[in-house]
Order: C-alpha cells, then structure tokens, then sequence
C-alpha cells in the first residue's frame, strides 16, 4: 500500500512538508511484507525528531524488529538509516556521532603530560584557605590533557582561567600557536574583550603576554567557509595550524559543527572547550557539550564558585536550574532586580527603547549607539504566534510607526536593528551576527556591525543576506550575548519549547535586572521541564574508550 501526501498528513498533522517528502521517499525502499502505516509514522518521527536538535529517535522492541524486517537498516540498499542498538539514525547524524567520538576517544587516551611545579602553578593561583580552587584543578587538567572541558555558569572565570592556562602553556613553551574561537560573532566579541581585560593581570612576562592572541574569529571562519558547500577548507588532509585551539560557548556548537572542528585539529594539538552545560544545546542537531561532559567527566571541570555574578539574578538562575518552580516564581514576586512584568508590555518595551532611539534621532556616535540598543534585549521562547518574536517585533515597530520615529513604508530606515539569519562567509556575516541601520557621514543608510576585535564594519542595505528584524529574538538566538536589562516574554499555553534550559538561558543573559512576562501555570510548567536531547554519542565515546555505559 501506497500512502499519498495528503494520507500521511492526516496521519501525522503536526509535521511539516519535508518530513512528509521525507517519508513517501523512504517508503518505496520498503519491503512489501511490511506495514506502510507503521513505518511511515516511524519515519515521520524521525525526521520530525532531526529538526527538534535530536541526532536519533529511540525505538521500543516492536518498532526496532519492523525496521529491521524492513530492509532499510540490512545492507542490501542503500544505507540512508542506520539502526544501533534500539537508536534509529538519519546516516549523516550517525557517521557525525561515530566520527567525532573516535576523534575524542583518540584524544583523551594520549597519557597525561607534564604538570608545571606547584610554585609556578601557585604564581597564578594563589592558595586559598579553606576552599577548593576549581580554576586551578581546571588548569591542571588542560595542562595534562589533550582535550580539556571547562563548565560553568556566568562569572565563575571561564576565560580568567584560560588565559591563565594560555600563559602557563606559553612558558612552558614560547612558539606555541594558539587560536580563539566562539560559534556567533557576538560570542567572539565577548571572548576577546574577556581575553583582553585579562591579559595585564597576569604574573608573567610581557613577552608572554604578547604571545597570548586577541584576535577570536568565529568558527565557520577559523575553519574557512566553502560556501555554498557544507565543506570546511580546513579537514583532515587540511588541518589547521594551530597548537592550542580554545572554543568558548560549545554549548552553541551543534554535533556537525564540532565532528569537523575535531577532525581539522592537527596531530598533537590541544582541544579546550568552555561553556555552561546548563544552558540550551545548540539549534541544529546534537547536545555536544552535555554528552562530552557525560561521557569525559575526567576531562570535565565544573567552576563552581561565581566572581561576579551574584545577588537576585544568580537567585532567580540558580532556582530555575534545580528546578525549584515554586521558589522561581516567589522571587519574581519578591526580589528588586527580577520580577514579573506589572504594566503593558508595549509601554514596558516602548520605554526601555526610549534613550537608544533619542540617540539615533540625534545621530550619535556609531559605537555609542550600538552601547544604548546592547543595553535592553526582548527575549522570546518562540518565533511564531502571541507573544513570539514576530508578534513582538511587529508590536515595537507599530508603536514607533505611530509615534512618527519610524516610516514603515521603506523596509530601511534608521535605527532598525537586524540580525543575520544565514551564513555569508564572503562578507563575513554569519547566522546570528546583529547589525544596526544608520546613516554614515554622507547620509546614505548602511547596516553597522562590530567585528570581533571592536572595529565597524559596514554593508549596504541592498548587499546585506537574509536577515530580520530583532528589537525581539529568540532566547535560542541571544546565547553567547549579555544585555544590561532583559525581557523574557512566554506563550501564553505550556509548548515543547519551553524548558528550564530555556528560562535558564534567558535570565543568565541579563548583568543588572530580569524581567518576565508569564503566567505562574506556564513559567512553573517549564521550569519544572528538562530537556532531554536523544543521541548515541556519550555511549559512542564509552564504547571507544572500552568503558561501561548505563546507556542501551
């Protein structure tokens, strides 16, 4: 039996076009003595699955023998599903997972190397009375090991100890070549002011500290874009040229992304990773930072004590992350730099903007106006439907419009912030990357980004890729960013959107207050949620290193 497109879609509702393309495809491979119906909603699941972020779909026992009778997973045809265990796999995700676990399993089993003498160490770690130095035992780690894991949550000193390691690594050896990376340009930017801001503390050499780069790129960069190819210039018979490569925010980097970060490592290099395990994976398929902590826990150092980021904010993050819904949701109602929004949200946003757009009616530095607008964010959990980033932006432009600050009869005008929603590695823009419309020194309007090491860089309205308006964007899109001031807007209903990871995400991204607009039914709802992304690549890492798994 044949099903048709519209026979599937009253089957399965909910899924898109190409999850329905995708399933009347692979049906025609299917073995005639097996239900259509069964595994036509098997195949629905797991393309619907690949674009939730999941690499696979968990099968039960019934399901696991239907897709092995059905001739898709036996070798016969070609292989586009790869069955594993009780896992079903796209074949790209699972060649992903397979190769970048060998890659890893093929770092961390490169014995320990040497550890520099404790006075040395305790040169850039003082001993602390009666407390664990965590960044410490982190440095240890990277010094010994090929591949180093640093997680933690805002303020515990993620780039202070790196750079720290950097230097050490330097005076170990003096010519190492060493690269920063980041997944945004944003989160690039945040790296090399970190970088920068801490380099003169250092107890080292000014030589030392010279050797310690500044420039971060980001990582489509730093491999070298082919677009309109999904290939790197720099791969396994390319690879990069660097000793040391640092990530920061891999909790952003998706599993295809990493899979050839780590294949284009040359032999010998170090691999450190920085992130917080605690926030979102990444949007495309994979939770590559959560599983390497899993499966790596000796390779993993959590930073536990925060420097800087404390009082009701961290109050507010640290309920939402061990999910304690009830005492969230007081210190909304209790707190001064955190609570539920109490007027009109139109008002609310109206006001916040109000300095940025004094600015831009001025005409204002650049640099300043770039400072007032990084100042206050909009968050959504969602892109479509009430209170989405697409209701929320139409909202904020419609008030300008009324106001008179704004013409929305032109699709430019000054002050409107975009972000970038596809990679341009020819202009150096990337998916996220946020830009401004301002007029230069002769009036014309350009869209103003900031590079990665603090310089302007500017594009034509006309040459400018796909992009979108974003007073609002997703709390997806704001990872790797920090605003002074945010707005956190839920839905209305509970959806699968919405998690602790998410609400964790959003609240971390404000410095000096939170704000949220929610009911008490859906922020309870989803902070009592955790996000659990299905993938095979922690037991694949085990499996490689020889090691017992709980994981089937």
């Amino acid at each position: 039996m044949e099903l048709k497109c519209d026979e599937i879609h009253r089957l399965e509702p909910g899924c898109r076009r190409l999850d329905r393309a995708f399933a009347r495809f692979m049906l025609q491979f299917v073995d005639s003595d097996v239900p259509k119906e069964t595994m036509q909603a098997i195949l629905l699941r797991l393309s619907a699955a690949q674009a939730e972020g999941h690499s696979c779909i968990q099968l039960n026992t019934e399901e696991k023998i239907l897709i092995e009778r059905s001739g898709l997973v036996d070798g016969k045809k070609p292989k586009a599903l790869i069955l594993e265990q009780n896992r079903l796999y796209m074949q790209r995700y699972w060649a992903y997972e397979q190769r970048l676990a060998a890659q890893l399993a093929e770092l961390v089993r490169v014995p320990p190397g040497d550890v520099p003498e404790d006075v040395i160490l305790e040169r850039y770690f003082p001993a602390l009375i009666d407390e664990v130095d965590w960044q410490k035992i982190a440095a240890e780690n990277a010094l010994k090991h090929r591949l180093t894991i640093i997680s933690g949550g805002p303020g515990t000193g993620k780039t202070t100890t790196v750079v720290k390691i950097l230097a050490l690594l330097l005076e170990q050896c003096a010519d190492l070549t060493i690269a920063l990376a980041a997944p945004t340009g944003k989160a690039a930017m945040r790296l090399q002011e970190s970088v920068v801001g801490s380099k003169p503390f250092l107890p080292c050499t000014d030589a030392i500290k010279q050797s310690i780069p500044e420039q971060v790129t980001t990582l489509h960069h730093l491999l070298g874009s082919r677009p309109p190819t999904p290939y790197f210039w720099h791969d396994a018979d390319n690879p990069l040229p660097y000793d040391v490569v640092v990530v920061d925010e891999v909790s952003m980097v998706d599993l295809a992304l990493m899979s050839k970060l780590v294949d284009a490592l040359k032999p010998g290099a170090k691999l450190i990773l920085l992130g917080d395990k605690e926030q979102l994976s990444s949007v495309e398929a994979g939770s590559v930072l959560a599983d390497l902590t899993e499966a790596l826990p000796e390779h993993t150092q959590e930073l536990l004590k925060s420097h800087r980021f404390q009082g009701d904010i961290k109050t507010l993050a640290e309920a939402i992350k061990c999910q304690q819904a009830r005492e969230a949701w007081g210190a909304l109602q209790n707190l001064d730099s955190v609570g539920l929004l109490q007027q009109d949200v139109d008002d609310f946003v109206q006001e916040k903007y109000t300095a940025y757009w004094r600015l831009v009616k001025r005409g204002g530095d650049v640099g300043e106006i770039l400072q007032a607008f990084n100042r206050f964010q909009v968050l959504c959990a969602n892109r479509y439907g009430p209170l989405s980033v697409q209701d929320m932006n139409y909202r904020i432009e419609k008030t300008w419009h009324r106001e008179g600050a704004i013409d929305l009869r032109r699709q430019w005008y000054a002050g409107r912030p975009v972000m970038v929603v596809e990679n341009n590695a020819r202009m150096q823009l990337f998916n996220g990357d946020i830009g401004l419309c301002l007029p230069d020194d002769e009036g014309q309007l350009m869209i103003f980004f900031v590079r990665a090491d603090g310089r302007l860089h500017r594009v034509l309205p006309g040459r400018m890729p796909q992009c979108q308006t974003c007073y609002a964007m997703t709390i997806h899109k704001s990872q790797g960013s920090e605003f002074a001031e945010v707005l956190m807007v839920l839905p209305d209903e509970m959806n699968p959107v919405l998690s602790k990871e998410l609400l964790y995400t959003a609240v971390t991204r404000a410095k000096q207050a939170a704000y949220v607009l929610a009911t008490e039914d859906v922020f309870e709802a989803a902070v009592k949620r955790k996000m659990q992304r299905v993938g095979g690549l922690s037991w694949k890492i085990r499996q490689h290193l020889g090691l017992k798994s709980a994981m089937s």
